[in-house]
């Protein structure tokens, strides 16, 4: 008898979902990562999958999930654009660079980088969220010539500030991301 109870412990735990502590949580975002279903999300939220879509999710709605993807719960805290001071053009549109879609929070970029091709010098004026889709290491030179690599693979997620100037080249590997700026 308490084998059975055993039994049907492990298979109702195997079966309930768990949750998972958020790839990235901070005052804009919540970033899940999921496979398979995922509940109705209880924000506006950017669903990106690894093999390349985006889609916006209003709140209240459930997503629907290919794969491996990214839920990017956009909270409450809408944060104005920083003012372009640089000189340079702002990050988007740029080479490599198409708008997948837009509305009143977010837009979001479908980027490709070319192996030793430096991207334009470009300020963010916007928060982002970035999902990398391959490995490949990109290099950010900001305009007093610092230079930082950074190694990428598939899968990982960032969130960068907004207020920052930079430009990016492929150092190896490759690389292409679903950009997610936030407004």
């Amino acid at each position: 008898m308490v084998q059975i109870l055993l039994f049907c412990m492990m298979l109702f735990q195997a079966g309930t979902q768990t949750a998972t502590k958020p790839v990235i949580d901070n005052d804009r975002v919540t970033v899940q990562e999921v496979s398979g279903s995922a509940p109705a999300q209880p924000s506006d939220a950017v669903v990106v999958s690894l093999e390349g879509s985006a889609a916006f999710v209003p709140k209240g709605t459930a997503p629907k999930i290919t794969g491996r993807s990214f839920v990017i719960g956009l909270k409450d805290h809408p944060v104005p654009p920083a003012e372009n001071k640089s000189g340079y053009p702002l990050a988007f549109p740029r080479p490599g660079a198409k708008k997948v879609f837009e509305n009143d929070r977010v837009i979001v970029w479908d980027s490709t980088w070319t192996l030793g091709v430096p991207s334009p010098m470009h300020f963010h004026d916007k928060d982002v969220v970035v999902v990398f889709l391959e490995n490949g290491d990109l290099k950010s030179t900001t305009p007093d010539g610092k230079e930082v690599v950074n190694k990428y693979a598939a899968g990982n997620v960032k969130f960068n500030l907004r207020d920052r100037t930079h430009f990016e080249t492929l150092m190896s590997g490759k690389q292409h991301a679903i950009i997610t700026e936030l407004k």
